[in-house]
């Protein structure tokens, strides 16, 4: 079963709607490395970004440092740190 929800942010005055999935998720841990982290977060934004607001996340990542906070934001909320208990 894949998880597939829509997460709708306002960033910079304009809305943009994600749509992050297993797939995409997987393949942005795949593609980093630690000499490689804004391309891969920025093909992940366009892979789930929805087709009606590509064009504003797409004028949102000529700023500095914007990939990366919205890959950030968007799987804080996709992919939340698990409760995690050891148990002897």
């Amino acid at each position: 079963m894949l998880f597939m929800e829509q997460i709708k942010l306002s960033v910079c005055g304009a809305d943009i709607v994600f749509e992050p999935n297993q797939t995409a998720y997987n393949k942005l841990i795949n593609e980093m490395a630690m000499d490689n982290k804004v391309a891969p977060a920025n093909n992940y934004l366009m892979r789930i970004v929805t087709p009606e607001t590509k064009e504003a996340l797409i004028d949102v990542l000529k700023r500095p440092g914007a990939a990366l906070q919205l890959v950030s934001k968007v799987n804080d909320i996709y992919a939340p740190e698990l409760e995690i208990e050891v148990k002897n």
